[in-house]
């Protein structure tokens, strides 16, 4: 399958919010975003800073639109405190790995999964960018829609920064 990028290119956090909560993508999508003011996201902001200290291309903007965290000679890298969400981050690291080729570049890529002192390579392959794709068409539909996906209650739900936004209404 071959796409036009151009109108279908998200930020990487959206590929991630896919895997994670369809809910909590619409929202984000919407400009509702509770990140801000959540005590995880910002320890996870402090440990990424703390991290890697010697790189020397860390954070790296491309397109005004994809925030690398690291371009280390072949490889672009991903730091994440832990492997949790380990779906989440492998797609959205294909993701970056897709939109260079589209651009060019090709490279391979490094999760770095900080707390846990481990890293997991990951080569595009033609599956991998058909599987972007195919997330990037159901991104586009999703977000396109006029009411955000129903609450569905997850086992990390409680942790979110959207918690209270989302089960508010919920009588206990």
């Amino acid at each position: 399958m071959s796409l036009d990028l151009e109108s279908l290119k998200v930020q990487g956090v959206k590929i991630n919010y896919f895997f994670i909560c369809k809910r909590k993508l619409w929202l984000f999508d919407k400009g509702i975003t509770m990140e801000q003011n959540n005590d995880r996201v910002l320890a996870g902001k402090l440990i990424h800073e703390d991290s890697y200290s010697r790189a020397t291309n860390k954070e790296v903007l491309v397109d005004n639109l994809l925030q690398l965290d690291i371009i280390d000679g072949e490889y672009v890298r991903e730091v994440k405190i832990s492997s949790r969400m380990q779906k989440a981050d492998q797609m959205q690291l294909y993701y970056y790995l897709y939109y260079l080729k589209k651009m060019g570049i090709e490279k391979k890529g490094k999760l770095n999964y900080v707390k846990e002192r481990r890293q997991e390579e990951l080569l595009l392959t033609e599956d991998k960018e058909n599987e972007v794709e195919s997330v990037l068409l159901d991104i586009k539909s999703l977000t396109e829609e006029e009411k955000p996906p129903k609450v569905t209650k997850l086992s990390y739900c409680s942790k979110c920064a959207y918690y209270e936004f989302c089960f508010s209404q919920e009588e206990e």
